[in-house]
C-alpha cells in the first residue's frame, strides 16, 4: 500500500472536532474544583440534582429550538431509564458525596479510572478478551493511586476512606453504563438522549437530597451562586453539547483520550483555586493513572 493510500485509509482528525473536545475536557476539568467549593456552602445531593434538572431542562430546549424531537419511542425507554440510573444518578449522587471526604484533586484522579474499570468489566460482560495491554493499564492505574493516597500517611487514608469508596463507586458505574450502552445502544439522538437522561437522572438525587438536609438558598454567598451557575450551564451544558459535537467529527478512540486533559485540569485548578496539595506525589500518581487510562483506551 503506498503511503498515500495509508494516509488516507487514516481517520481524518477534524480541527474543530478537537476545538469542541478541548472546550468539554476544560469545562468539566473546572467542574471538579466548582463543585467542591460548592459542597462547601450546600449539602451535596440538593446541589448536584438541582443543577442536573435545570441543565436537562436546558438541553431540552436546546433540542427543541434545533428542530430536533424529545420524543423517546417506547423500546428505548427501559434502556434509557437504565443508562441514566449509571451514567447520572450514581455518577452525580456518589462523587458529591465523596468530595465531602476528598480534596477535588483527588476525586478527579479516581473517577478518570473509568476506561480502566471498563477494560476490565468488558471481559465477563462482553466477552472482551483481557490482553496482556489491558491488564498493565489496571496495574499502572492503581499504583498511581497507590502512590496518591499512601503519601499522606495511613491514618490520613483511612480519614478519606468513605470519600475513596463512593468514588470508586462512581467510577465504576460509569463503566458498567458504558458497557451497558455498548450492547444496548439508545436509538434516539444525542442530544435528546442527554437531556432526558440529566433530568431524570438528577430527579431522584435532588429529591432523596431535600428529603435528608431542606438546604437553605439564602446559604449561598455570591461565590457559591457563581459556581452553581458554571456547574449548571457550562460544566453540564455547554460541556455536554461540545463533547456530542466533539464525538460527530472525531474517532471514538480520540474522544476518549483525550478527555484525559479533564482531571489534569481539575488537579491543576484545585491546586490554584483551593490551595490543594500540587507536589510530586500528586504528579506522579497522575502521571501513574492516566498512562493506565491511556494503555486501557488504545487496547
Amino acid at each position: 500500500m503506498s503511503p498515500d493510500a495509508t494516509q488516507s485509509a487514516r481517520p481524518r482528525i477534524a480541527p474543530l472536532g478537537l476545538l469542541f473536545l478541548l472546550i468539554t475536557s476544560v469545562a468539566w476539568g473546572l467542574n471538579w474544583p466548582v463543585t467542591k467549593y460548592i459542597v462547601l456552602e450546600w449539602p451535596p445531593l440538593p446541589a448536584r440534582g438541582l443543577a442536573g434538572i435545570v441543565g436537562g431542562l436546558v438541553l431540552a430546549g436546546y433540542v427543541v429550538l434545533s428542530g430536533q424531537s424529545l420524543y423517546v419511542p417506547r423500546d428505548q425507554r427501559m434502556r434509557l431509564a437504565i443508562s441514566a440510573f449509571l451514567n447520572v444518578t450514581m455518577w452525580m449522587a456518589v462523587m458529591g458525596l465523596a468530595l465531602l471526604w476528598l480534596p477535588a484533586s483527588e476525586a478527579a484522579v479516581v473517577a478518570y479510572t473509568m476506561p480502566v474499570w471498563t477494560a476490565l468489566l468488558a471481559w465477563p460482560l462482553l466477552g472482551e478478551r483481557l490482553v496482556l495491554a489491558r491488564i498493565i493499564a489496571l496495574v499502572l492505574a492503581f499504583a498511581g493511586l497507590l502512590i496518591l493516597f499512601a503519601g499522606d500517611g495511613i491514618n490520613a487514608s483511612l480519614e478519606k476512606w468513605p470519600g475513596i469508596v463512593l468514588a470508586f463507586m462512581g467510577a465504576i458505574a460509569f463503566a458498567l453504563g458504558t458497557i451497558f450502552l455498548k450492547r444496548y445502544p439508545i436509538q434516539i439522538p444525542a442530544a435528546t438522549s442527554a437531556a432526558w437522561q440529566l433530568a431524570l437522572g438528577c430527579l431522584p438525587v435532588a429529591v432523596i437530597g431535600y428529603a435528608f438536609s431542606q438546604p437553605s438558598f439564602s446559604a449561598f454567598t455570591a461565590t457559591g451562586w457563581a459556581c452553581m451557575a458554571y456547574m449548571t450551564f457550562i460544566g453540564l451544558c455547554l460541556a455536554y453539547m461540545a463533547w456530542f459535537a466533539a464525538l460527530k467529527r472525531l474517532p471514538a478512540s480520540v474522544a476518549a483520550i483525550g478527555t484525559m486533559l479533564v482531571p489534569v485540569i481539575g488537579v491543576v485548578a484545585a491546586s490554584i483555586a483551593l490551595k490543594e496539595p500540587l507536589g510530586l506525589v500528586q504528579i506522579a500518581a497522575l502521571a501513574l493513572t492516566l498512562g493506565g487510562v491511556a494503555l486501557a483506551a488504545r487496547s
